[in-house]
């Protein structure tokens, strides 16, 4: 179910039976420059917790021009998963408090 506040939407998803929130924070962004390009980032946190975990992905291709942006509905969820669930394996405590932890995944979330 996504829940809109202003113009962020927020998507509730389950990962080993625990309730998490998740957001696309950036869109990917492409540049000439290899050291300047990003993929795209997923904010997630844990429904009852407030520490996030900024996943990002690989860049990936360059879109054609004048293709759409990437919406958070075009991501699929099992990827989504998949990375939060990388993300705490990486040492991600999502009901600690402190800083958003940058956790760097591969673009199936691994």
């Amino acid at each position: 179910m996504a829940k809109t506040t202003k113009l962020i939407t927020e998507f509730d998803i389950e990962v080993d039976g625990d309730p998490y929130v998740w957001r696309l924070h950036r869109l990917p962004q492409w540049s000439y420059d290899p050291s300047e390009r990003h993929g795209k980032v997923i904010a997630a946190r844990h429904k009852e917790g407030q520490r996030e975990a900024l996943i990002e992905f690989p860049p990936g291709p360059k879109p054609k021009f004048s293709a759409p942006p990437l919406k958070p509905s075009q991501i699929p969820v099992r990827i989504v998963a998949k990375a939060i669930a990388s993300a705490i394996e990486a040492g991600w405590e999502p009901l600690s408090r402190g800083k958003p932890v940058v956790i760097y995944v591969d673009e199936e979330g691994a």
